[in-house]
């Protein structure tokens, strides 16, 4: 009880804390397909780039970029680099701002560390980070903030998915060698958050997307989610970054005050932290060295005095109620500030019947923040949603659709839709995927307000309440 009430103390504050000078509520998109790119929303594309289109997952398909990576093993830098520079440009980031947007959740892949990556049997494209360098520069310039999503894991969160950048057919994350090197990416991107200028916009970081919902097929999540909690916080102490509720501290000799890297080597050190945040934090430092004078960063790294004006980052979870069969509660991980993150898609079945009076009823009488808050994964905010149905949606109903689910996620600490963007080619039947799963697209047919925080119609629920069938 105790560590539940807790996390709702610090969930009370959270807003205040977090968004001070910026928006209270998140209105955002994805950035999905660039920096982890998921074939079925740009077929055409990744067909020209020499990808294969797959009925099936299969070993010798070219459907991910780990597949890519190994089929093309001299080419497969220079195509993806053609791709980071054409599918998320500064147009983009102008068209965004225009429409709003105070948010976007980044996906990414632990090979965008590329030190990580196991080359002996893992293949990736590599100089990614080059470009997500750029591309938070231009969301900072536009005062867009930035959650960092760690969307493919070492190993793989869910087997079979385009999103974990390897269809495989078990997952081998839940193992200690995984997760270790999440503990890793999560010290880097911690340190890049606070120090790097380019990421001086990233408020989060999200330690996992889309675990496997089968938490028997998850063996000792809840201590990672504790170990990536200490790893952000032992990161933060070391910077001098107070941290919220947590009295505890580490000592910052002078004689390496101002040398970041050799600061966090000792750190490394500390007893107070568990023996995988150790690790995780000790093989941190030659990635960020290496990083330090491949990307100019080494005066900050190792030269310069390192107490950022920045508060502390948000950790980020998918919600307890994301799995089932006992799940470990994030909640009982938080030190500091934390956020909740939860995935509603209506077209791939199993929340309403598939036909519109059946899913204006569910969303209308969605009970997910209300649920989470009741054991401490509040805030929330939903991270991915979009427009697409089981049935043939007409536009007349995609406009009470769009409302219904932005005045249900809005209850919430907000939204983000997935996706910023999607093909448009005659393997997409023209703007029939675009229709209902890019925000971009919504807002030119006019399903999606301009504004972001309106709606059509402020009463599109009103029909659609207290019925005796109830969201979830």
């Amino acid at each position: 009880m105790r560590l539940t009430l807790a996390g709702l103390v610090l969930s009370s504050t959270l807003v205040a804390r977090v968004w001070a000078g910026q928006p209270t509520k998140i209105y955002g998109v994805n950035l999905g397909s660039w920096l982890v790119l998921e074939p079925w929303m740009l077929p055409q594309e990744w067909l020209d780039m020499g990808g294969q289109s797959c009925a099936t997952s299969c070993s010798t398909c070219i459907s991910t970029e780990s597949a890519f990576a190994k089929a093309y093993p001299d080419t497969v830098d220079t195509k993806f680099a053609q791709h980071w520079d054409t599918w998320f440009t500064q147009d983009d980031v102008n068209t965004l701002k225009a429409a709003g947007i105070n948010t976007v959740r980044v996906p990414l892949g632990y090979w965008i560390v590329e030190a990580l990556v196991d080359r002996s049997h893992e293949s990736y494209p590599r100089g990614g980070l080059k470009y997500l360098r750029q591309g938070l520069g231009w969301l900072k310039d536009a005062g867009i903030q930035a959650i960092l999503d760690h969307h493919a894991l070492p190993g793989v969160q869910t087997a079979g998915q385009m999103f974990t950048g390897k269809q495989v057919p078990i997952c081998l994350l839940f193992t200690p060698y995984n997760y270790h090197r999440a503990l890793v990416w999560t010290a880097v991107m911690t340190v890049l958050s606070h120090l790097d200028p380019e990421f001086g916009n990233v408020f989060a970081i999200e330690a996992i997307n889309e675990p496997i919902m089968d938490a028997t097929k998850t063996p000792n999540y809840g201590t990672f989610q504790k170990n990536f909690v200490q790893v952000i916080r032992a990161v933060e102490l070391t910077l001098g970054i107070p941290v919220p509720s947590w009295d505890v501290s580490v000592s910052v000799t002078a004689s390496v005050s101002n040398n970041f890297t050799a600061a966090l080597s000792a750190t490394s050190s500390a007893t107070i932290f568990s023996p995988e945040v150790q690790a995780a934090l000790s093989d941190a430092v030659p990635i960020l060295r290496e990083m330090g004078i491949a990307y100019g960063l080494q005066t900050i790294f190792e030269a310069s005095p390192f107490k950022p004006d920045r508060t502390s980052l948000v950790a980020n979870f998918m919600d307890v109620n994301w799995q089932h069969n006992n799940p470990s509660n994030p909640a009982d991980a938080a030190i500091g500030p934390q956020a909740y993150d939860n995935h509603l898609y209506y077209s791939f079945g199993g929340v309403a019947a598939a036909d519109p009076t059946s899913y204006m009823i569910s969303i209308c009488n969605l009970t997910r923040v209300q649920a989470d808050a009741a054991v401490g994964n509040s805030p929330l905010w939903f991270g991915e949603w979009g427009l697409p149905t089981q049935f043939n949606a007409t536009d007349e109903f995609l406009y009470k659709w769009a409302d219904a689910q932005k005045l249900a996620y809005s209850k919430g600490a907000g939204w983000i839709f997935w996706n910023f963007k999607t093909e448009i080619s005659k393997l997409t039947n023209g703007t029939a995927l675009a229709r209902q799963w890019s925000y971009l697209e919504g807002l030119k047919l006019g399903f999606l307000t301009q504004d972001p925080s309106a709606l059509h119609d402020p009463n599109v629920c009103v029909p659609y309440m207290s019925t005796t069938s109830k969201g979830h």
